[in-house]
C-alpha cells in the first residue's frame, strides 16, 4: 500500500482511498439517524449538507496529507472546520454525531507535529465530553463510547505517523547505502585500473621502445622484446577482469617478479632485501595485497617519474608503542625525489586508501641520504603468534 509515499499510479490511488473510505463506516450512526422515519425534513436537509461538508473537508484534509501538499492554512482551517461541524452538528442533532469528533481526533494525528498533536487531541475529547454532557441518555456510557475512542484513535494516528515518518528515514538511508556502495565500487574499480593498466601499460611503452631501437639489427632481440610485450598484454588483461569480478588480491611474490622485469627492462638496478623473497607467513590477504599494490605503484612511480638509475626493496618488521607489530615495505630511489608541491596523485592517493582499508598507513618524502624519493608503507601483522622469517630485519 506503500504506507507514507504519494500513489504513483491510478490503481494506488484507489486503492488508498478505498482503505481510507472504509472507516466512513463509523459514520453509519449518523447517517442511520437520517434515515429514521419522522425525523423533521429541515433537520435532514441541515444533517445531510453538515455531514457531506465534513467528509469533504476530512477527505481534502487527509488526501492533501498523502500528496505532501501540506501547508498550514489548509491544514489548522480544515482542522477547525471539523471541529466546528462536530461541535455543532452534535449539539443540534443527536448524540450518535459526536462520532464526528473521532474523525476530527483522527485528522489531528495524523496532519499535525508531535508537538501541537498532543494538544489537540485532548483538546477534541474535551469538547466532545462537554457536548456530550448534555444529553442525559447518554451521560452513564458516553466517556467510554465516544471520548476514549477519541483519544485512542487519535494517539494511535501519532504513531502511526510516527512509523511512516521512521520508514521514510529508512528508506533515505537505505538508498544512501546503495548510493555508497556503488561510489566505493567505482572508486575500487578505478584504483585497480590505474594500478593495474599503469603499470602494465609503461612497462608495454618500454619494452616498445626497445625493441625499436634493436630494430633492425638485432631482430632476435627485438622478438624476445615483443614476446615480453604480448606476455604483458595478456596478464594485463588477465588482472583487469579481475580487477572487475573483484576477485584480485595480488600477492607479494608475484609482483617482486614483475618489479624485477620492469626495472631491467627500464635500466634500473634494483636491490632487493632478501626478506621479500620469503614468504611472511604472519602477514593475511588483505595486508600482503597491500603492500603488494604499494610496490607496484612504487615501482610505476620509479620508472615513469624519477629518473633513478638504482631503486632498493626493503622489508622490515616494527613494533609499536602499544606492542602490536607492523610490517613495512620501503621503496628508496636515487632520482629527482618528491615534488615542490608535495601532492599525491591518483596513484598514491588510491595507495593511501588501500592501506587504510587494511589499517595501514604510507609515508613518503625524500629519500635519507638527501637525494631521491622514498615510499613506506605499513601494515599491522595480523597474527599475534606467528613468527617472522628467518631473514626478516626487526630494527
Amino acid at each position: 500500500m506503500l504506507i507514507g509515499q504519494p500513489p504513483r499510479t491510478r490503481r494506488q490511488a484507489l486503492g488508498k482511498t478505498m482503505w481510507i473510505s472504509l472507516w466512513l463506516l463509523y459514520l453509519a450512526g449518523p447517517v442511520s439517524a437520517l434515515l429514521r422515519p419522522g425525523v423533521p425534513t429541515a433537520e435532514r436537509i441541515w444533517g445531510c449538507l453538515g455531514l457531506t461538508l465534513f467528509v469533504l473537508c476530512y477527505f481534502v484534509l487527509v488526501f492533501r496529507h498523502i500528496w505532501g501538499e501540506r501547508t498550514r492554512s489548509v491544514i489548522y482551517g480544515s482542522l477547525a472546520l471539523l471541529l466546528v461541524l462536530s461541535t455543532v452538528l452534535s449539539w443540534t442533532l443527536d448524540s450518535s454525531w459526536l462520532v464526528l469528533f473521532i474523525f476530527t481526533s483522527v485528522g489531528c494525528g495524523v496532519v499535525l507535529p508531535w508537538k501541537l498533536s498532543r494538544w489537540s487531541i485532548p483538546l477534541v475529547a474535551v469538547v466532545l465530553l462537554v457536548v456530550g454532557a448534555r444529553d442525559p441518555d447518554i451521560r452513564g456510557y458516553y466517556l467510554f463510547a465516544y471520548a476514549l475512542p477519541a483519544l485512542g484513535c487519535g494517539f494511535m494516528m501519532v504513531g502511526v505517523q510516527y512509523l511512516i515518518h521512521t520508514s521514510r528515514e529508512l528508506r533515505v538511508a537505505r538508498e544512501e547505502v546503495v548510493r555508497l556502495a556503488a561510489n566505493d565500487e567505482r572508486l575500487r574499480l578505478s584504483r585497480d585500473l590505474h594500478d593495474l593498466l599503469g603499470h602494465s601499460l609503461s612497462l608495454i611503452t618500454l619494452k616498445s621502445e626497445l625493441a625499436g631501437r634493436m630494430l633492425p639489427d638485432r631482430p632476435a632481440d627485438a622478438a624476445r622484446q615483443v614476446a615480453d610485450i604480448e606476455q604483458v598484454s595478456r596478464q594485463a588483461l588477465l588482472d583487469v577482469r579481475e580487477a572487475v569480478s573483484g576477485y584480485r588480491c595480488p600477492r607479494l611474490a608475484v609482483e617482486l617478479a614483475g618489479a624485477r622485469a620492469a626495472l631491467r627492462t627500464a635500466g634500473v638496478t634494483a636491490v632487493v632485501d632478501p626478506a621479500l623473497e620469503d614468504e611472511y607467513r604472519g602477514l593475511a590477504a588483505d595486508e600482503e595485497g597491500a603492500l603488494a599494490w604499494a610496490l607496484r605503484e612504487a615501482v610505476t612511480n620509479v620508472i615513469r617519474h624519477s629518473g633513478a638509475r638504482r631503486c632498493e626493496l626493503l622489508l622490515t618488521e616494527e613494533r609499536e608503542a602499544d606492542g602490536r607489530r607492523r610490517l613495512c615495505l620501503t621503496v628508496l630511489d636515487d632520482g629527482t625525489g618528491p615534488p615542490r608541491a608535495q601532492q599525491d596523485g591518483n596513484g598514491l592517493s588510491g595507495l593511501r586508501e588501500r592501506l587504510a582499508l587494511a589499517d595501514g598507513r604510507l609515508e613518503t618524502g625524500p629519500a635519507p641520504r638527501g637525494r631521491g624519493f622514498a615510499l613506506r608503507a605499513c601494515v599491522p601483522v595480523s597474527g599475534s603468534t606467528t613468527e617472522p622469517a628467518p631473514s626478516l630485519r626487526t630494527p
